[in-house]
């Protein structure tokens, strides 16, 4: 069933907040364990009128929203903090492990669970621009970071939209080392766009050099992505060294988010193996339950330019970032 979201914005008569349909079903999204129930009583709503909402089948008008807004603030609503987007780097010192995969199809999971979802592309090869499409682009983030321009964001789907990069960003770490501030750049550039979306996803580079560092200090937390492999598990406690660095010298509201385990094929022993060790020696992050397992369907829809969901949405990887996104979403 198609969803409509409209705005409807106001003021109540007893204070200054502005609250709206979708803000009231994003908080409501971001908090699954709230009882819908408890809280149409607690309003005085009609039964179902939060699930209809939920579900797309309703909008609710201001009479709903005047009556909800007292008691979504005594569960925890609060309107700064809903009026600014998450910053979510998508790291991990290796390639190969799925960031860029992650980064497209959790973003798009969020997207089609009705949130507004800005990528950014932050790896000079550019795989996550080319697999949505965008070849080439002539505005890219290295103009944002070097020449003091706004961060250029093209429209891959409605509220899904990318900034782009290729291999001209390559090029420029030097040059961003040497610039004063140069790591706080892209953080200046966001901030501009925070109020527009409600995640922003940063695909990092398999380096630990100044693009992650950025994305590092731009963000409120980082996802590790990480295969169940032994290769993999090399050198992870550099990542995690260095997200503790720039916490502790930088950002002090970075935070990591969790660790996802990628292209997940049970059937292996080695596989099986490496889980059981990720959970004994990584057992003080959070690991996320949902694994994103080995499907051949993800790596075709990156080939054809789209994401899973418009590519294959009964496929085993869609279903597996829906699911990813569901916990991480509830998690945010």
């Amino acid at each position: 069933m198609t969803k409509f979201f409209i705005y409807l914005n106001f003021k109540t008569n007893k204070n200054d907040n502005m609250l709206s349909h979708d803000k009231t079903i994003l908080f409501l999204r971001k908090n699954p364990a709230l009882s819908v129930s408890i809280l149409e009583k607690e309003a005085g709503l009609p039964t179902s009128t939060l699930s209809k909402a939920l579900n797309g089948d309703r909008i609710l008008n201001t009479k709903h929203l005047n009556s909800l807004y007292p008691i979504l603030v005594k569960y925890g609503y609060n309107e700064v903090q809903h009026n600014k987007a998450r910053v979510i780097s998508i790291v991990n010192h290796k390639g190969g492990v799925g960031k860029t995969t992650t980064t497209i199809n959790l973003g798009r999971a969020l997207n089609k669970l009705g949130f507004k979802v800005l990528l950014v592309d932050m790896d000079s090869q550019g795989n996550l621009s080319q697999s949505l499409g965008i070849d080439n682009p002539e505005k890219q983030v290295v103009n944002a970071l070097l020449k003091n321009e706004e961060l250029p964001v093209v429209q891959i789907a409605e509220n899904y939209d990318l900034s782009p990069s290729d291999l001209e960003l390559a090029f420029a770490d030097l040059e961003l080392v040497q610039a004063v501030g140069g790591v706080n750049q892209l953080k200046n550039k966001l901030n501009p766009l925070k109020d527009k979306y409600d995640y922003i996803l940063i695909d990092c580079p398999p380096a630990l050099n100044i693009f992650t560092n950025s994305a590092l200090v731009a963000s409120n937390g980082c996802l590790v992505t990480l295969q169940p492999e032994v290769s993999a598990m090399k050198g992870i406690n550099n990542l995690f060294e260095r997200i503790s660095q720039v916490r502790e010298r930088i950002n002090p509201e970075l935070m990591v988010e969790g660790i996802v385990l990628t292209m997940v094929d049970k059937r292996l022993k080695v596989h099986r193996d490496m889980i059981d060790y990720v959970y004994q020696t990584l057992n003080n992050f959070k690991i996320y339950k949902t694994e994103i397992r080995n499907n051949v369907s993800v790596k075709e829809s990156q080939i054809s330019q789209i994401n899973i969901f418009d590519y294959d949405s009964n496929s085993n990887g869609a279903i597996d970032y829906m699911n990813l996104a569901k916990e991480f979403c509830s998690n945010s």
